[in-house]
C-alpha cells in the first residue's frame, strides 16, 4: 500500500513538469525492436485502429513489459475483439493497453483463472483494485500472442487519456523508423449537388493521377462549376516493414489558403463509427477501396481541424483556382497532390441518375416500413443522409436497399411467424443474405410469442432461416480410453454449420473446465496445468448450443495419473 501511495503521490510532480505528451515516460512493450504492421487512426472496417500494431517476428510468446509502473485496472478475455487484453493505469493519469495476448504473466494469469473458475467462463472482465496487481516499469506482464480477432501474430499497443481516449502513441516518444513519402494510389473529384459538375458530369470522378520524380503527384486538369469536393486513397509505409499504414495528417489549400484538415492524433470509441461517413462507404462497399473524403459532410468527428465551408469548394464561372492536397506521416514526410481546376458554364451532359421509390429516408425522424409479416423500424439519426430506400418483401425475403448507405446505429428487422408452426418457429432466425451466393449469416435475433426480432447495422438482403442441424463435435488430439498422462492440452473440434455457435460448457467428473475458444481453428483447448485433474480415470463431457438452441454433447473417458 505504501509503494502504491509514492506511486501516486508523484502524479503533481510529474503534471507540472511534462510537455503535453512526456516523452520519456513510456518505453517498448517488447524487447525486439518496433517495426509496425499497423498505425495509430488507420482506416479499418467500421472503425479507427486504436494503437499500434507491433510485429512479433511472426511468433507467439514473446515477453510483454508493461511500458511504466502503475497497476492493472483492467482484464477482459473474450473470444472475438482484443482477445486476451491488459489494461496498466499510470500515475500521470494515462493507460496503456496490451491486447491479443497468449497468456498473462504467472501471477496475472492465476488471478484471471481464479475469477474464471468461480465464474465458470472463459470470457471475463475484470476491474481489480489498485493494490492487486501493481507492475514496474518494463516488468513481465504477459506474452504475446494472436488471440481474439488477431488475424495473424503481434502486439495490440494502446495509450489513453484520462477520458479513455486512445492517442497515436508516436506522441509519446515511440519511435518508428520513417524516411519515405506517403503513397498516393487515387484521387476521386465529387459534384456535391444537382447544380454543380466537373468535366460536365454531375457524378463522381476518378481523376488521372501522375506521380512526379520528387515523390509528388500532379492530377489532370478539370473543368468545374459550383460546389465540389476530393476524395483520397492514400497510406504511409515505413522503412522496415511493407505493410500499406495508414498517414498522420491530410491538409487541403486552394488557392494557397487552408479549407481542410484532418489530423490523426487522439480520437473517442463513442465517434469510432463515423469512419464509415468520413469515407466513401458505396465505393468501399463495390470496389473494396477506402477513399477518403476531404470534405465534413454531417460528420462529427473530432478529428476535423481548420475546416472552412466544410471543406467544400465553391468553383465559379470564368475563374482559376489550383487545390492542393498535403499528405504527411509522423516523421513529416510529405506527398503534395496540385489540381488545376477551370470554372466554366457548360451544361451537364452527364446527369446522375437517382432512383425514386414510395419511401422516402429522412435522416431526422423515426420511419417504420410495414408489409403483412415484416416492419423495420429506423429510429431517429440512423443516417447521416436523406434518401429513397428499396423496401420489398417477397416469401420472407426482404430486399432492404443495397448495403451502400453509412449508419450510424442499429435498426430493427422484426418477422412475424404466426404463420409456422411451433416446432419450425424455434429453428427460425433471421439472416443476412451475404455473396455472390446469397449464404445465409447469422443476424442477432430475440424472440417474443410469434415476433422474431433482428438488430443490424447494414442494409443489404434478409431472409428467414431455419437451422435444424446440431454442432458437431469431435476429439483433436486423443483417443476415447487413451492416458494422457503426458499430455500438457485436451483440444476438442467444435462447428456448426447454420446459425453459429453461441455457447459452450465442459466438464471433467461432472466439474467445470476452463476451456480456449479459438473461432479462428474451431477448437477449445484445455490446460492440464490447471490441476483440476485429480482422478486417474475421467469423463469429459463438452455441450456445445448453436443460436438456435440446437445442441450436441460429447462425452469420453480418458486415463491420467
Amino acid at each position: 500500500m505504501r509503494f502504491i501511495l509514492s506511486l501516486f503521490l508523484v502524479f503533481s510532480l510529474f503534471s507540472s513538469a511534462q510537455n503535453n505528451y512526456p516523452q520519456d515516460y513510456f518505453s517498448s512493450p517488447l524487447d525486439i525492436p518496433l517495426i509496425l504492421s499497423g498505425t495509430f487512426a488507420e482506416l479499418r472496417s467500421n472503425h479507427f485502429h486504436s494503437g499500434m500494431d507491433i510485429k512479433t517476428q511472426q511468433r507467439t510468446g514473446l515477453k510483454v513489459r508493461a511500458s511504466a509502473s502503475g497497476f492493472v485496472s483492467r482484464i477482459k478475455v473474450s473470444h472475438y475483439g482484443y482477445g486476451k487484453a491488459l489494461y496498466i493505469t499510470h500515475p500521470n493519469g494515462y493507460t496503456t493497453v496490451y491486447a491479443h495476448l497468449q497468456k498473462f504473466s504467472p501471477d496475472i494469469e492465476a488471478y484471471v483463472k481464479k475469477q474464471q473458475y468461480e465464474k465458470e467462463s472463459y470470457e471475463i472482465e475484470l476491474f481489480p483494485k489498485a493494490e492487486d496487481l501493481i507492475v514496474l516499469r518494463d516488468g513481465l506482464i504477459a506474452y504475446s500472442g494472436n488471440s481474439g480477432g488477431s488475424g495473424g501474430p503481434h502486439l495490440h499497443f494502446e495509450i489513453r487519456d484520462k477520458q479513455e481516449r486512445p492517442m497515436n502513441p508516436m506522441l509519446f516518444g515511440m519511435d518508428i523508423k520513417d524516411t519515405s513519402n506517403p503513397i498516393i494510389k487515387s484521387i476521386y473529384a465529387y459534384p456535391l449537388d444537382r447544380n454543380s459538375f466537373i468535366n460536365n458530369s454531375n457524378t463522381k470522378q476518378k481523376l488521372r493521377l501522375t506521380p512526379l520524380n520528387n515523390g509528388d503527384y500532379n492530377v489532370e486538369n478539370i473543368k468545374a462549376l459550383g460546389n465540389i469536393g476530393f476524395a483520397i486513397s492514400t497510406f504511409d509505409r515505413q522503412d522496415l516493414a511493407a505493410n500499406s499504414n495508414g498517414v498522420y495528417n491530410i491538409q487541403t489549400f486552394i488557392n494557397g489558403k487552408r479549407n481542410f484538415e484532418i489530423d490523426f492524433k487522439r480520437f473517442s470509441f463513442d465517434e469510432t463509427k463515423h469512419i464509415n461517413q468520413l469515407i466513401d462507404y458505396e465505393h468501399f462497399i463495390t470496389k473494396k477501396q477506402r477513399v477518403q473524403k476531404l470534405f465534413k459532410k454531417n460528420n462529427p468527428l473530432s478529428l476535423f481541424n481548420s475546416v472552412l465551408n466544410d471543406g467544400v469548394i465553391k468553383i465559379e464561372d470564368s475563374t482559376y483556382s489550383v487545390y492542393k492536397i498535403k499528405v504527411s506521416d509522423f516523421k513529416n514526410n510529405e506527398a503534395w497532390v496540385t489540381i488545376h481546376i477551370k470554372g466554366t458554364n457548360r451544361s451537364i451532359t452527364q446527369p446522375a441518375q437517382e432512383k425514386v421509390t414510395p419511401y422516402y429516408i429522412k435522416a431526422n425522424q423515426t420511419i417504420n416500413l410495414k408489409t403483412e409479416n415484416v416492419v423495420v423500424d429506423f429510429y431517429k439519426d440512423t443516417f447521416y443522409d436523406d434518401f429513397y430506400i428499396d423496401f420489398e418483401v417477397k416469401n420472407d425475403t426482404l430486399k432492404l436497399h443495397k448495403d451502400v448507405k453509412a449508419t450510424k446505429k442499429n435498426f430493427n428487422i422484426t418477422y412475424d411467424v404466426s404463420k409456422y408452426s411451433n416446432a419450425d418457429k424455434s429453428k427460425l432466425y433471421i439472416a443476412r443474405l451475404v455473396g455472390y451466393k446469397n449464404s445465409p449469416s447469422y443476424t442477432y435475433t430475440k424472440r417474443k410469442d410469434n415476433l422474431l426480432i433482428g438488430r443490424s447495422k447494414k442494409l443489404g438482403t434478409y431472409a428467414l432461416a431455419m437451422d435444424t442441424i446440431k454442432p458437431k463435435i469431435s476429439s483433436v488430439n486423443f483417443k476415447s480410453k487413451q492416458w494422457l498422462s503426458k499430455y500438457r492440452y485436451l483440444k476438442i473440434k467444435i462447428d456448426d454449420e447454420g446459425s453459429g455457435i453461441s455457447n459452450y460448457r465442459a466438464t471433467i467428473n461432472g466439474k467445470w473446465i476452463l476451456m480456449e475458444y479459438d473461432y479462428k481453428k474451431n477448437t477449445l483447448i484445455y490446460d492440464f496445468n490447471d490441476s483440476k485433474i485429480t482422478s486417474t480415470k475421467n469423463n469429459l463431457k463438452v455441450i456445445v448450443t448453436d443460436n438456435v438452441g440446437n445442441n450436441s454433447t460429447f462425452e469420453t473417458l480418458f486415463y491420467r495419473k
